[in-house]
C-alpha cells in the first residue's frame, strides 16, 4: 500500500519572502498513516523543489502509488486540481485525494470543474484520511465511501457530500512524522536558521468575519505543553531546527497552558538553541503585561499583532473585538520586553482611499513596531464578510487571492493605484527603518534579527517576488498604467455552488426571522409556544440544516 503525498507548486509574493515554510500537513498526516500501520509513505515538495509538471509526472509514474494526495489553500487550489490532473495521466489506478480549506467549504465549485479528483477531505484530515486509506487498502473503496464521514465525491451527475466527521478530541494523540521533509531546504531567511511551524492548539474562539479558520478547526482545543515541547525538542534535537512559528490563530489565549509551554522550554534550556515567533492579539498582550519578561525568557522574540486596521469602523466591520488605542499600548509593551513587534494591516477593502491608506502610514509611524505588513483584503468565497460583500466581488480567479493581489476595487481609486499607495508606504515605512533604526538600534541578537528581516525584503525587491510586482510590471509609480494583474475573467462560481451558497443563505434568513419573532414573543411576556404553528414549523427545519 504506497501513499505519495504532493505539496503544490504554487509562488506568491507574500510569506514566502521569508524563506522556505515547511509543509506541516505532511508531516501530520503521515504520522497519522504510519500510526495506522500504512509506512510505505512518500513526499514531493513541488513547491519547495520547483517541480514542474513533466518532472512531477515522471515521478509519479516512477513510485505508481495506490492514493495521491494533495491539499490547497484557496490560492493554489487550481495547482492542486493539476496535481490530481496530472496523477491520473501517470498512475490511472491511484485514489486522487484533496483536502485543505477550500475544497472543504468549496468542495462544490472543486468537483465541478475538476471531476478527476476521487474524493476531498473536508476538515481536519488525520482520522479521515485514515479511515479512506484503510478502505482502499482493504478492497473497499468505492464502494464504502458513503460511509466514510467527512468526505465529498462525484458519483455520475451527484456530487455527494458525507456526513460530517467529529474533530478530534485527543489532540495530544497526534504525532506528525516531521522526519518525512528535507530539513535542509526549510529556512529562515532572517535568522538563516531552520525553519518549523508546529501548532499547540486547533481552532479559533473568536469569529472574525474575514477569516475561516475557526470555521474549519470548529471546536478549539488546546494540547498538554509538555506534549508540544516534546516535539521542538525533537525537532531541534533530531532536524536541526533553530526557529519555529506557532501555527495557532492565538496561542495566547489560554494563559496557564502558555505560561506552563514558556516554564517547560525554560526547564529544558531549550531557548539556549532555539527561538521563536507568534501571532496573536493585542488584548493579550495588555491582559499579559507582567509575563512578557517570561515569554522573552522562553524564547519568544517575535510577535505578529493582529492590528488589521488603523480605523475603528474597519476593526468593528471585522468584528475584531479590539480598539484602535489597544494597539499602540501592545506594541510600547513590547518594545520594552525587547519582543519585535509586526503589525499587521488588512487594506483593499470596497471602502479604501487614499486618505485611509495614508492614515495606516502615520499609525504606523505612531506606533513604531519593527515591522509593518500591509496585507489586500482577500475575500475568502467562505468567510461571513464574504457573503456580505458578495456583490461587490469582480474577480473569481482564485489562483489571485493570495493577500498580495488586489481583489476587490475599492469605489474610490483602481486597484494598480491601491498597489501603488501600499508600495509608497512600504517604501516610506522600510527607508526609515533602513537608515535610523535596524543598523543603529539595540545590539546583538536585535540588530542581527533586524539586519536579517531587512535582507528578507531587498532580496525579495530586488528578485520582484515580492507582491508579485515582477509579475504585474509594477516599476514605481510611473508604470501604474502598465499594471495588469492578468486575472482569468474565464473563472466563475459552479452553479453548484451558487445553489448552495443561495440555500444557506435562504436558511440563515429564514432562522433570522423566526428568532426575531421569538425575541418579540419574549418581550410581549409570551413564549414560543405563542407563535402560530405556520410560522412555528420552519424554525425546526431551519435548525437541523
Amino acid at each position: 500500500m504506497r501513499i505519495v503525498l504532493v505539496h503544490p507548486n504554487y509562488h506568491s509574493g507574500g510569506a514566502e519572502i521569508a524563506g522556505n515554510w515547511p509543509p506541516a500537513w505532511v508531516a501530520y498526516l503521515t504520522g497519522a498513516v504510519k500510526k495506522a500501520g500504512f509506512t510505505d509513505v512518500h513526499f514531493i515538495d513541488a513547491m519547495t523543489n520547483h517541480v514542474d509538471d513533466d518532472d512531477l509526472h515522471a515521478r509519479l509514474a516512477a513510485l505508481q502509488p495506490d492514493i495521491v494526495g494533495t491539499t490547497s489553500i484557496t490560492p493554489s487550489i487550481y495547482v492542486a486540481e493539476r496535481v490530481l490532473e496530472i496523477a491520473k495521466a501517470a498512475c490511472p489506478d491511484a485514489v486522487r485525494v484533496l483536502g485543505g480549506v477550500h475544497a472543504t467549504f468549496m468542495y462544490k465549485q472543486v468537483l465541478s470543474e475538476a471531476p478527476h479528483i476521487d474524493a476531498i477531505v473536508r476538515g481536519e484530515g488525520e482520522e479521515i484520511f485514515v479511515n479512506l486509506v484503510s478502505a482502499v487498502a482493504a478492497g473497499r473503496w468505492p464502494a464504502d465511501r458513503r460511509s466514510i464521514h467527512g468526505l465529498a465525491y462525484r458519483d455520475g451527475a451527484e456530487i455527494v457530500a458525507t456526513q460530517a466527521a467529529p474533530t478530534i478530541k485527543n489532540v495530544d494523540g497526534i504525532s506528525p512524522d516531521w522526519s518525512i521533509l528535507e530539513w535542509e531546504k526549510y529556512v529562515y531567511i532572517p535568522l538563516g536558521k531552520r525553519l518549523a511551524i508546529p501548532n499547540m492548539a486547533r481552532g479559533c474562539p473568536f469569529t472574525c468575519s474575514f477569516c475561516s479558520q475557526w470555521k474549519f478547526w470548529r471546536d478549539y482545543r488546546v494540547r498538554d505543553p509538555k506534549s508540544v515541547v516534546d516535539e521542538i525538542e525533537d525537532l531541534v534535537e533530531n532536524h536541526g531546527v533553530g526557529f519555529f512559528i506557532l501555527a495557532d490563530e492565538e496561542p495566547t489565549i489560554n494563559r496557564k497552558k502558555f505560561v506552563e509551554f514558556c516554564h517547560e522550554l525554560i526547564d529544558r534550556r531549550l531557548p539556549e538553541r532555539v527561538q521563536w515567533g507568534i501571532n496573536t492579539r493585542v488584548t493579550d498582550i495588555q491582559r499579559d503585561k507582567d509575563m512578557l519578561p517570561l515569554w522573552r525568557r522562553a524564547g519568544l522574540v517575535h510577535i505578529s499583532l493582529g492590528t488589521e486596521a488603523a480605523a475603528q469602523m474597519k476593526l468593528d466591520r471585522f468584528n475584531k473585538e479590539t480598539r484602535v488605542e489597544q494597539n499602540k499600548e501592545a506594541i510600547r509593551l513590547l518594545r520594552e520586553a525587547d519582543i519585535f513587534t509586526e503589525a499587521q494591516f488588512i487594506v483593499g477593502l470596497d471602502n479604501e482611499t487614499e486618505e485611509t491608506l495614508e492614515e495606516t502610514y502615520r499609525f504606523a509611524r505612531d506606533w513604531n513596531p519593527d515591522l509593518a505588513n500591509w496585507t489586500m483584503y482577500t475575500p475568502w468565497p467562505f468567510t461571513p464578510l464574504y457573503q456580505e460583500i458578495r456583490d461587490k466581488v469582480e474577480v473569481f480567479d482564485f489562483s489571485k487571492y493570495n493577500f498580495v493581489t488586489p481583489i476587490m476595487k475599492p469605489d474610490a481609486m483602481d486597484r494598480a493605484t491601491l498597489l501603488d499607495r501600499v508600495m509608497h508606504n512600504y517604501r516610506r515605512f522600510y527607508m526609515i527603518k533602513a537608515l535610523f533604526h535596524y543598523p543603529w538600534r539595540g545590539t546583538g541578537y536585535r540588530r542581527k534579527y533586524l539586519l536579517g528581516c531587512l535582507k528578507a525584503f531587498m532580496k525579495a525587491g530586488f528578485q520582484r517576488t515580492f507582491y508579485d510586482l515582477g509579475k504585474v510590471g509594477y516599476w514605481g509609480p510611473q508604470t501604474k498604467k502598465k499594471v495588469d494583474f492578468h486575472f482569468d475573467d474565464n473563472r466563475k462560481i459552479a452553479e453548484a455552488q451558487l445553489e448552495d451558497w443561495e440555500a444557506a443563505a435562504d436558511r440563515a434568513k429564514q432562522l433570522g426571522r423566526i428568532k426575531e419573532r421569538v425575541a418579540a414573543a419574549r418581550a410581549c411576556g409570551g413564549s414560543t409556544q405563542q407563535l402560530p404553528e405556520a410560522d412555528a414549523r420552519p424554525a425546526s427545519s431551519a435548525a437541523v440544516h
